[in-house]
């Protein structure tokens, strides 16, 4: 199984009204690919939207993309291009440990805290297999919701996507898992970039 991850730039205001048409057109665009998430930015880059896609490879993704394109349904339903100011997508391998998203309930209401670092070449593996024995210590203190790694686009970047009720409980979760010893990991390696994002989740995204 892959992910595609696609970011827009929306021109400012425009969040809301590409939402709600997004989510009309939603149930004809998944006949043919489920989607596993969709955000949108509160704190990082403003006016982004991000929507991850599933697929079980890339013949799948292109098979998707091209019956959606003639579905009459969608060409019925205007989608908001002319919201969009810059689009990115990236292609990622989701790590052996991360759960299905939508196959677990947070609730609603929360705040997702997404991590994107990038590590010199080589460095990723070592993150991932130093991240499969920590990860289970640190999600007694709160979820993770993702956690991948691009195989195609913008390369040797490593994102995880964490579950807050707010972003007190954010600071307090950090602390805490710090302060016990579960976090973060030793891999040996230490990212040469860093960001971060918080992202809101749509009224229709599998993951609240």
């Amino acid at each position: 199984m892959i992910y595609e991850v696609r970011t827009y730039t929306l021109r400012p205001g425009t969040v809301g009204e590409f939402e709600d048409r997004f989510e009309k057109r939603h149930p004809y665009r998944e006949k043919y690919s489920k989607l596993g998430a969709f955000w949108h930015t509160d704190f990082g880059t403003l006016n982004q939207v991000i929507h991850v896609w599933e697929y079980d490879d890339l013949d799948h993704r292109a098979e998707a993309r091209e019956a959606a394109n003639h579905d009459p349904d969608l060409e019925k339903n205007p989608g908001g291009r002319e919201f969009v100011v810059e689009q990115q997508s990236e292609i990622v391998t989701p790590a052996s440990f991360m759960h299905p998203l939508g196959s677990r309930d947070y609730g609603s209401g929360n705040v997702y805290e997404m991590r994107t670092y990038n590590y010199e070449p080589g460095g990723i593996p070592k993150v991932l297999a130093a991240w499969a024995d920590a990860v289970p210590r640190r999600e007694e203190f709160s979820p993770l919701a993702a956690c991948w790694s691009t195989e195609l686009g913008a390369l040797n970047r490593f994102t995880h996507v964490w579950v807050y009720k707010d972003l007190n409980e954010r600071n307090q979760v950090r602390a805490e898992a710090r302060q016990a010893g579960a976090w973060p990991p030793s891999s040996g390696v230490s990212p040469v970039r860093q960001e971060n994002k918080v992202l809101i989740a749509a009224p229709f995204s599998p993951v609240k």
